[in-house]
């Protein structure tokens, strides 16, 4: 077993970062629309003032994913080594996040072309930017839990 691995629970100090990501980046963004769709009750949604809340909650999920690192590392003091399986999985889990990435770009830049308002505009990148972290992470994890795939 390397350094990387906690004998008990099987997860590498490396997956553990991956699920604190993966619960932030989703919390911050359900977050996030809870607070647009709550002030959309009396304007439209194109009306609602979207630009502090989304700085908020990308700010605090940085925040919050240095803290839970910081968290982890002292609960469990392994050292964060990472060995060849976890940059693997590190690797293909980048590789496959980037198509929501690339998305969210294209459809950012789509509405752009039509001129439709800012905030379709942002939330479409915030959208692709949360959902390659999330489709990130759950590949992660999947690999983490499945083992990697033999070619």
């Amino acid at each position: 077993m390397s350094a990387a691995h906690e004998p008990g629970d099987g997860m590498t100090f490396t997956e553990r970062n991956v699920w604190v990501f993966a619960i932030v980046s989703l919390v911050a963004f359900l977050a996030y629309v809870g607070v647009i769709v709550s002030r959309a009750q009396d304007v439209p949604i194109e009306g609602v003032d979207y630009i502090a809340p989304m700085l908020w909650s990308i700010g605090l999920a940085i925040v919050a994913s240095i803290v839970g690192t910081i968290v982890v590392s002292i609960i469990w003091r392994d050292g964060g080594t990472k060995d060849q399986r976890d940059k693997e999985i590190d690797r293909i889990g980048e590789y496959t996040g980037q198509s929501f990435l690339v998305m969210g770009g294209l459809a950012g830049l789509i509405l752009a072309m039509l001129e439709a308002d800012w905030f379709w505009i942002a939330n479409a990148l915030y959208l692709g930017f949360v959902l390659s972290a999330l489709l990130s992470s759950a590949t992660k994890i999947g690999l983490y839990r499945r083992g990697l795939p033999t070619w």
